[in-house]
């Protein structure tokens, strides 16, 4: 069974940094500098602990499958970042789970937008952004992290 918690604890900010730079690189060939993108403002995140920002880590037997957050970007628009699912999690429902934590999270907060970046490899959960009501505003073909990428800006209004 996968459970969700908010509170972050020891070993959880390196174990979301490894899962992304583990992950990406396996299936995207990203290198070492993915890590260092996703753990600079991972603990920038832990040390501010702001009541508009949350962090969801989905577990399963105590080993972490899965993370999502929202991030204050300004008053009014949250970003949504570290959404992952590894990939002996997926197919069960746990990405939508996550996305709707967010979005719930970030209307409760009073956020006007939600806005996210990802890369277009990452098509099944670009169908999930779609699916839950977000539009692509944005694309910019370049070079990150060792790879070729197409970046993708998502963007979704709160009603």
């Amino acid at each position: 069974m996968i459970t969700v918690r908010t509170d972050l604890r020891p070993g959880d900010v390196g174990e979301i940094v490894r899962l992304h730079g583990v992950l990406y690189a396996r299936e995207h060939g990203f290198d070492p500098t993915f890590e260092a993108y996703v753990a600079e403002p991972l603990a920038r995140f832990a040390i501010s602990g702001s009541p508009r920002e949350r962090l969801w880590i989905a577990e399963r037997e105590g080993r972490i499958v899965g993370s999502i957050a929202i991030v204050e970007t300004s008053p009014g628009t949250a970003q949504l970042r570290w959404f992952l699912v590894d990939p002996e999690a997926r197919g069960q429902g746990l990405g939508g789970r996550l996305l709707d934590e967010a979005i719930a999270f970030s209307r409760e907060r009073s956020y006007r937008t939600i806005v996210l970046w990802t890369v277009s490899a990452l098509a099944a959960a670009a169908r999930l952004y779609v699916a839950k009501g977000f539009a692509r505003t944005e694309r910019k073909p370049g070079r990150l992290w060792g790879a070729d990428v197409v970046e993708e800006k998502y963007e979704r209004r709160l009603g």
